[in-house]
């Protein structure tokens, strides 16, 4: 069904161009768009009209027409006048009506078949049997984006998107919840992930209002469409995983996401007994805030004294001195790259069961 303001766009339209009324009913007779302030009710009328073998009849100075959906009558049109001119505007503006019809059908019918194709509701022979009917390229290249935005704004931030991207797109802007908007990107040849960034740029910036904190993740690159569905997954695991590990990052990539990825496919419980094991039964929760930043600043300088020390304004002896007393409490010395290692995960695995337990509860 159109909308009611695309049918009030539609015969403003008409009627800027034909200078005639229009009005556009519903099988009840109420007004759904009208180009006349105060419209007359003709309930009973389009009862008589819709029941009668006629496509076109004049009533009390209106030209009646039905505008059908295939078989299916979904609309009444009244052009005001009963001159052949006016006859002539209202079968144009019945077919415009049912070519809209056609137009919306097709992109509903378009847009249901993505949402299941990323849902993994169809069958594989189903894919290609549908999307041959709706006339969607199997074999391209397509990667799937989801911007994360407020439940509020969802909608807005849909419209934001397509208006974007424009209707002759040969990309698919849905959504499946109430939170996420879906951007299935078609690539061209000479396309990749640089440019992809790019875009992903352009949708957050569409998206944003007032400062608000947009996220946009990606899967990676597929080249059939039976492949749509595992981008969508992995950008869903993007978002996730970008919103523990990396909360920094407006844009986050599947493929970026490293060791975080790994972490996050971890059962609760083995992440517990690792943690016991490692920390001997404490928690880095037990670390204070100067022992966080010394050893988040080594990690980000490689494990290089000289200039972690630099960028922590201490001495050298300093930052040794840290480094040798947290390695007496938990048996870990970070400056050998295998127990920076395990430290490294051990941190990403507590930060891991936090946001869990914030799931949880």
């Amino acid at each position: 069904m159109i909308s009611n303001q695309i049918l009030q766009n539609t015969i403003d339209g008409l009627k800027g161009i034909t200078r005639i009324d229009l009005c556009v009913l519903d099988m009840e007779g109420q007004t759904l768009a009208s180009t006349e302030a105060q419209p007359e009710n003709f309930g009973g009328e389009v009862a008589a009209f819709i029941s009668s073998p006629a496509d076109s009849q004049v009533v009390h100075g209106y030209q009646f027409f039905k505008v059908f959906d295939e078989n299916q009558l979904e609309y009444i049109l009244l052009a005001k006048g009963s001159s052949d001119d006016v006859y002539m505007v209202g079968k144009m503006a019945s077919f415009q009506l049912t070519s809209l019809l056609t137009a919306y059908k097709e992109r509903f019918d378009k847009d249901n078949f993505i949402k299941n194709l990323l849902l993994d509701n169809l069958l594989l022979v189903d894919i290609y049997n549908r999307a041959k009917k709706l006339h969607i390229a199997t074999e391209v290249r397509r990667v799937v984006f989801i911007i994360e935005s407020d439940r509020e704004r969802v909608n807005a931030a849909l419209d934001s998107v397509r208006n974007l991207y424009g209707a002759k797109s040969r990309d698919f802007i849905t959504a499946v919840d109430e939170k996420n908007v879906i951007v299935v990107k078609e690539l061209a040849l000479n396309e990749g992930y640089d440019e992809m960034f790019q875009e992903a740029e352009a949708m957050k910036d569409v998206v944003a209002q007032d400062g608000e904190d947009i996220h946009v993740a990606l899967g990676t690159i597929v080249g059939e469409i039976k492949e749509v569905s595992r981008s969508y997954k992995e950008a869903k695991m993007a978002l996730d995983v970008g919103r523990i590990f990396f909360d920094d990052r407006d844009i986050i990539a599947y493929s970026s996401l490293g060791i975080g990825r790994l972490i996050y496919q971890l059962p609760i419980p083995l992440c517990k007994m690792f943690i016991r094991e490692i920390f001997d039964g404490r928690s880095p929760d037990d670390f204070d805030e100067e022992t966080l930043t010394t050893i988040n600043k080594f990690f980000e300088n490689s494990l290089n004294v000289s200039e972690t020390s630099r960028q922590l304004y201490i001495h050298r002896n300093t930052l040794v001195y840290r480094l040798d007393k947290l390695q007496k409490s938990t048996g870990l010395d970070i400056r050998v790259f295998e127990d920076a290692i395990t430290f490294k995960i051990a941190l990403m695995v507590v930060k891991y069961m936090k946001y869990m337990e914030t799931l949880d509860y």
